[in-house]
């Protein structure tokens, strides 16, 4: 029986596939799984029973990631299932930004109470006057899970979409429409763009072609066409704040909205802050909370990795023979030699194995042709560099 315990509520329509083999527990000390939200979890002390996080969303700063890798514990995320919800929420930004809906919005409630409504909407109106999307020239900064259909839906709206990602994966190449402009640098949005919408992880990097944080900034906002929208439904830190502030100021920048507020940009004039909604739909956490649990279960039950943000993808399926054991441990040489060499010396033979690294720790597991002993556990446990040994069978 395996526990768990939820930080933060979670949909029914993912913790109902739970089988019977798992039960829900309030005590977070007494559960192998975590399922979180946006609970913080960086001051938190961890039980030795805790085997996995998983998070129901992509974002993980929540989450003291290096702290668990430490202690052999699997953090999970779920990219790519509230993608459509993001997606849509940046269209509507796009459309706020380039109607002025919100002014409009504000002004007809400011007279909604005058028996003359009608006739002053009409006379009015015309403070509010927008543009049109089509035939606008839309860059896309990251084509993941987000950019890439935002790519092809913007195209479906007669947008002219370029998009820069050098670090596109092949599936997501896949399914980008041909009609793409795909650009090696962020530099070429910059300067080609009527809207620049960002969909990067926030990276502090001494290379300003990794840095992510700030990217939008003096010199970049210096490049952009005068009059750009810029749409950041990624991490306010993308931004720089004065920069922003100064270029809607003088009209450099028309319009910025933004997704992520903070103390300076939700009273920005020229800002439309939204409160952290573009995961917000019944849908995506329903799809997030079901991919959670998923995630979990196959981790739990079976010791494979998918979408994990500390640790390697390792997937050897079912297990079929006697013995299952997962080794974490430092991404460092003859850990894989020392490993065998302590089945060997049990007499067990190893029928399987998968090792993958990522970063600075690494994740191999053993099918083995007999259940794994006390003796062996210890062993493995006593070599210098391994993290945590855990008998999966």
């Amino acid at each position: 029986m395996f526990k768990y315990s939820c930080l933060n509520p979670i949909s029914a329509v993912g913790t109902d596939n739970f089988t019977d083999k798992y039960a829900k527990t309030e005590d977070v000390n007494d559960a192998e799984g975590i399922l979180v939200r946006s609970a913080v979890m960086h001051d938190m002390e961890f039980s030795d029973k805790l085997l996995c996080v998983a998070r129901a969303g992509a974002g993980v700063n929540n989450i003291p990631l290096d702290k668990l890798a430490q202690k052999g514990v699997v953090v999970f995320n779920t990219p790519g299932a509230n993608a459509n919800g993001v997606k849509e929420l940046v269209i509507c930004g796009m459309l706020l930004a380039s109607r002025d809906v919100v002014g409009g919005i504000d002004f007809v409630q400011g007279i909604k109470d005058d028996e003359n409504v009608a006739k002053l909407v009409e006379k009015g109106k015309g403070k509010f006057a927008g543009t049109e999307i089509r035939g606008k020239k839309l860059g896309i900064i990251g084509l993941g899970a987000i950019g890439g259909p935002l790519a092809n839906a913007a195209k479906h709206l007669g947008m002219d979409v370029y998009g820069c990602d050098p670090y596109i994966s092949v599936d997501a190449a896949w399914n980008l429409s041909r009609d793409v402009h795909h650009v090696k640098t962020r530099e070429e949005i910059f300067s080609t763009c009527d809207y620049i919408s960002v969909h990067v992880p926030l990276i502090e990097n001494d290379d300003p072609n990794v840095n992510t944080k700030k990217m939008i900034n003096k010199e970049t906002i210096a490049m952009m066409k005068d009059g750009v929208i810029i749409l950041n439904f990624a991490r306010d830190a993308l931004v720089d704040d004065d920069a922003l502030e100064e270029a809607l100021k003088s009209g450099k920048v028309r319009k910025y909205v933004t997704d992520f507020p903070n103390a300076r940009t939700a009273g920005m004039e020229g800002v439309i802050a939204i409160p952290h909604l573009g995961a917000s739909t019944e849908e995506s956490e329903d799809n997030c909370a079901k991919m959670a649990v998923a995630e979990m279960m196959d981790y739990l039950e079976n010791g494979n990795i998918k979408n994990s943000v500390n640790y390697p993808a390792v997937d050897m399926g079912l297990p079929t023979h006697k013995g299952r054991i997962a080794i974490f441990h430092k991404n460092v040489a003859n850990m894989i030699t020392q490993f065998t060499a302590a089945f060997g010396a049990a007499g067990i033979n190893i029928s399987d194995l998968m090792n993958k690294s990522k970063g600075e720790v690494a994740y191999t597991m053993f099918d083995a042709d007999e259940p794994a002993s006390d003796e062996i556990v210890k062993k493995l446990e006593a070599i210098d560099g391994v993290f945590r040994v855990r008998v999966v069978k």
